[in-house]
């Protein structure tokens, strides 16, 4: 069973006074400037004043390929300006969460609705592609109608439509993405296709209104594990990543054989079991000590928790809280002792990558840890100590934008929608058979030539070209046209 989480933002309105100078938009029919002209919306439930940001703007006009054809841009002089006004929808199903909010331009955030498929995840013991796929089918239209709903608007009051097309599951990927062309079809709108990891950054920009160009960000989730730099907008240096199962993979495998109650997930299971447990009764080793990288691995501490847990004779189809208080001090003790290693492997990283970052921009002030690890408390304090040492303030933003959610896809689709980088309307009927464009292996940034890895995974792996080298390939294109 699927099982449908609705939230209201609070009346808060989130500042930034740090942003790109307001967007000039181009201008792809006069019916769709007459609307963003008229969207001058007030919702009942809270009143906020409208923040400046500076009108200048160094911005080289840019396309980029994102969901099949060309971002449309015009010259400056030759566009409108748009800027708090904007409104757009998120729709975000990467993996096992259907989400879609209603972000406005100065930060607001509308509307933001989950479906989780945690009972899905308890009953396959994680994510089953073709059961994630027909989970999001079934609620997707609905995730949506309900997302304006909580908004107080209709398509017609839309801006943009804003899609994750990558990385993720392509057979889930594939739901959001047809979705939001139907959506944008139908009504005449641009789509934004956006980068997942990308996104996980930037909502970091909405939480924190200082947080500026250039800052460092640490993601951590279920399928990742990466540093990236982040110069500017969709321009990333990536200084590191793993080498096989991320932090988040480690975390589920080991509550899974811990017995604990996977409708949580791994993370938040493992976090409360380890506070009953003694964190050093256990010695793992710490993944890639002596490796002179950042990059991660958390295969072989998967490996040692399997055998502690075979030694311990701990049957996983037991679940925790039918075990005896012998095994049950067990179990806590390998969760803790788990935990703190697996910790301990971030911290290392990172320290050495803040160094790396701050040779290549001196001038970084924040350090963002985003992704649905981050939601782990005990991951905020540990990396709050490395983070403070090197005299970064971190930002994190609070759980329910750690994890997936249609929040983050509508705020990145918003930041790139201002510098021009979207693609305009699809036609309002596609063929059944239509190849969407999407990307379940796209790299964020640049790989840094200090940080790269031999692993085989990462050599023989397929990957579509990072976003980074796509923005800055077109940049140059555009250059040497004009």
């Amino acid at each position: 069973m699927v099982r449908l989480i609705l939230t209201r933002s609070s009346p808060v309105i989130f500042r930034l006074n740090n942003l790109p100078g307001i967007s000039y938009l181009a201008k792809f029919s006069s019916l769709r400037i007459q609307r963003l002209h008229k969207h001058k919306l007030s919702p009942k439930t809270s009143t906020f004043s409208l923040i400046s940001t500076s009108s200048s703007s160094n911005f080289q006009r840019k396309s980029l390929y994102c969901t099949g054809a060309r971002m449309c841009s015009l010259p400056e002089k030759e566009s409108l300006k748009f800027g708090d006004d904007l409104v757009v929808l998120g729709i975000e199903t990467s993996c096992d969460d259907t989400a879609a909010a209603v972000v406005r331009g100065n930060g607001e955030i509308l509307s933001q609705v989950i479906s989780s498929q945690a009972d899905l995840l308890a009953q396959y013991g994680g994510v089953a592609p073709k059961q994630a796929e027909e989970a999001h089918a079934r609620v997707i239209d609905k995730v949506v109608q309900d997302a304006l709903d909580r908004a107080n608007l209709t398509e017609k009051d839309l801006s943009a439509v804003a899609v994750t097309i990558g990385p993720g599951l392509s057979l889930c990927l594939r739901v959001g993405v047809r979705k939001a062309r139907r959506v944008a079809g139908s009504f005449n709108l641009p789509i934004v296709g956006v980068h997942h990891m990308e996104a996980h950054a930037l909502v970091g920009r909405l939480v924190e209104q200082d947080l500026s160009f250039p800052f460092m960000a640490l993601l951590i989730s279920g399928g990742h594990n990466i540093i990236v730099l982040a110069h500017k907008l969709g321009q990333y240096t990536q200084l590191g990543t793993t080498v096989d199962d991320a932090i988040g993979e480690a975390f589920d495998k080991t509550a899974k054989w811990l017995g604990l109650d996977l409708r949580r997930s791994g993370g938040p299971a493992v976090e409360e079991l380890a506070l009953e447990g003694d964190a050093n009764s256990v010695k793992f080793n710490v993944p890639m000590k002596f490796h002179k990288d950042c990059n991660f691995s958390y295969a072989g501490l998967k490996t040692q928790v399997k055998l502690a847990i075979e030694a311990k004779e701990i049957d996983a189809k037991c679940p925790v809280s039918s075990a005896t208080s012998e095994d049950r001090r067990n179990r806590a003790d390998i969760a803790a002792s788990f935990q703190r290693v697996a910790v301990l492997h971030l911290e290392e990283k990172c320290e050495r990558a803040i160094d790396w970052a701050l040779k290549l921009e001196p001038s970084i002030k924040h350090m963002v840890v985003s992704g649905g690890v981050a939601s782990n408390q005990y991951v905020r304090v540990r990396l709050n100590n490395i983070i403070e040492n090197k005299n970064l303030k971190l930002v994190c933003p609070p759980p329910s934008l750690c994890t997936d959610n249609g929040v983050m896809v509508a705020w990145t689709g918003l930041e790139h929608f201002r510098v021009g980088r979207y693609d305009p309307p699809p036609p309002e009927t596609e063929p059944d058979d239509y190849m969407y464009d999407l990307r379940p292996r796209w790299p964020l940034g640049e790989e840094y030539a200090e940080g790269r890895s031999d692993a085989r995974s990462l050599r023989t792996a397929r990957m579509h070209p990072s976003l980074t080298s796509i923005i800055r390939a077109d940049s140059l294109q555009q250059q040497t046209q004009t």
